[in-house]
């Protein structure tokens, strides 16, 4: 029997039971129902600093800032999948989750610098909600997950953007996000290209 497909779910709202945690919560159940080997990190829990840019991973590779990072490189290594999801603050992620991509440095320098990221086919998918309707509304937040995936050596293969969502469990009363939520988490399983959703 193969091995399970390892997915890592990044919630990076400040706010719990939110609408970002509401459709991870369902990728990730579409994934389980798959059979896929789920774990979920609330990105606000973590005790750690941002990148300082001290260049002290250039030789290495390592960060030596020793702190709760040190748990989440590891498994940002070993996931099959990674899914991360992020409400929009000012056009961008929240600053817990930028916080954490710019603390990819040291796989960035690992990938482009040393050559030693080892090189497999692996898969990304970006959830998020925003308040307005604004046309460029995910544009800022897109480029930034699509780099941090890039550092990591992962493919965003899909996203699921919600506009006009702001109260807390709004995104329940949307009629297809619950349902194409959990489609998509099964679809990343099964290793397909889902594309995306803006709603």
């Amino acid at each position: 029997m193969a091995d399970a497909v390892k997915i890592l779910g990044l919630h990076g709202s400040p706010r719990r039971g939110g609408n970002t945690d509401i459709l991870l919560d369902e990728v990730l159940r579409g994934a389980q129902e798959r059979g896929a080997q789920i774990e979920r990190i609330i990105i606000s829990t973590l005790n750690f600093s941002p990148c300082i840019e001290c260049h002290g991973c250039d030789e290495t590779g390592e960060c030596i800032l020793d702190d709760d990072m040190e748990k989440i490189y590891p498994k940002l290594l070993e996931a099959d999948c990674i899914i991360l999801a992020s409400p929009i603050f000012f056009y961008g992620v929240t600053a817990w989750t930028k916080a954490l991509i710019d603390r990819a440095q040291s796989l960035w320098v690992r990938r482009y610098r040393l050559k030693s990221l080892p090189e497999r086919r692996r898969r990304g998918f970006f959830i998020s909600v925003g308040a307005t309707k604004g046309a460029r509304l995910f544009e800022g937040a897109m480029l930034t997950v699509q780099y941090f995936f890039d550092a990591l050596g992962v493919d965003l293969v899909g996203h699921l953007l919600f506009k006009g969502v702001e109260a807390k469990g709004d995104i329940r009363t949307h009629p297809t996000a619950l349902q194409e939520a959990f489609e998509a988490g099964k679809a990343l399983v099964n290793g397909r290209t889902e594309g995306g959703l803006e709603g």
